[in-house]
């Protein structure tokens, strides 16, 4: 599932290319029909991220809200503006190639994560993408426009320059203000939306006084935005926290830590594309880890293997369906 760090990418990506630009809209998919044809010729006026949702308000005060989900994604194609906070990552990030190779001391990661020509749930093949005086050629017809339908489409949006296809979301639906403002008003603290000092103590409130465990504390979008499964596991490892302690006998300046620990991660996402939670890697560590995912977690995805930290090896079980990945020694 995409997290924060990728739907406030992608935030910024509509930001930059459709902003006060007035764009066509089609459901080539025919499941948001009626949708389109409403939002067809409407010029958008602004966008943010709250978590895992996206909103996109176009004049007339009509709103797009978007929750990717499990496998939801956006494709773009053409000359897309890439904002300069996703796309240089301190000279680290380029556009993805699939292969996992680097180019022109840039990191391109073989599973897409940082890609900027689709971001989302990872997928096999990509809309060709002319991305503005960087490439081309990454295959189809450079002069294609606008690109052939490729899959299932929910929606794409079109200008004279860029096209966004948006593939799988769990919801995409049209919103009035107050309906956006009471789907906000649900989620719990983002980052990157809230203020700093605010968000701490209300994600501190609500942790402190809840007999759920932590583990689960830390996925409900009612308590904290953005985090996911891998981010997760990632921060309960990195405070040393067992995932099945009530979030009321987690001590307070542990709770702190994690609330701190997710502003400073969610930055680096949303600079590079990438969950990078392992610190003070080598240069060639962290090149490694920018290009393979395998190298830039602890615990996530490291079941039956032995925790770098301990030895021991870590765990994985089932909690509120998704996979739980830990080490009963480091955690314990």
């Amino acid at each position: 599932m995409p997290e924060g760090h990728s739907v406030h990418r992608i935030a910024r990506q509509f930001d930059r290319n459709f902003v006060r630009k007035r764009v066509g809209a089609s459901s080539p998919q025919g499941r948001f029909a009626d949708g389109a044809a409403l939002l067809d010729g409407r010029t958008v006026t602004s966008v943010r991220a709250v978590g895992k949702q996206m909103f996109v308000e176009f004049d007339d005060d009509l709103w797009l809200r978007v929750h990717l989900g499990m496998y939801g994604a956006w494709d773009f194609a053409g000359d897309v503006l890439v904002d300069a906070t996703i796309a240089s990552a301190n000279g680290r990030m380029g556009q993805t190639n699939q292969r996992g190779t680097v180019v022109d001391d840039r990191v391109m990661d073989a599973a897409g994560e940082n890609s900027l020509s689709s971001i989302g749930a990872p997928r096999r093949a990509r809309v060709h993408v002319r991305m503005s005086e960087q490439t081309t050629g990454l295959g189809g017809d450079d002069d294609a426009w606008p690109p052939p339908v490729v899959g299932q489409v929910r929606l794409r949006l079109l200008t004279d320059e860029v096209c966004a296809d948006l593939r799988g979301p769990t919801a995409c639906q049209l919103q009035t203000p107050d309906e956006v403002a009471a789907t906000i008003a649900k989620l719990g603290p983002d980052p990157l939306v809230d203020d700093p000092a605010e968000a701490e103590e209300r994600f501190v409130s609500v942790v402190r006084r809840k007999p759920t465990a932590i583990g689960l504390l830390l996925m409900d979008q009612s308590v904290v935005s953005g985090i996911g499964n891998v981010y997760r596991a990632e921060m309960l490892f990195r405070a040393r926290q067992n995932p099945h302690t009530p979030g009321r006998d987690v001590p307070e300046d542990v709770v702190r830590e994690l609330w701190q620990d997710w502003v400073r991660l969610l930055a680096i996402g949303v600079e590079t594309g990438q969950m990078m939670t392992m610190d003070d890697l080598s240069p060639e560590q962290w090149r490694a880890a920018m290009a393979h995912r395998d190298d830039r977690h602890w615990v996530y995805h490291r079941a039956g293997l032995p925790c770098r930290v301990c030895g021991t090896t870590v765990v994985v079980e089932e909690a509120a369906g998704r996979k739980l990945y830990w080490c009963p020694r480091c955690q314990a």
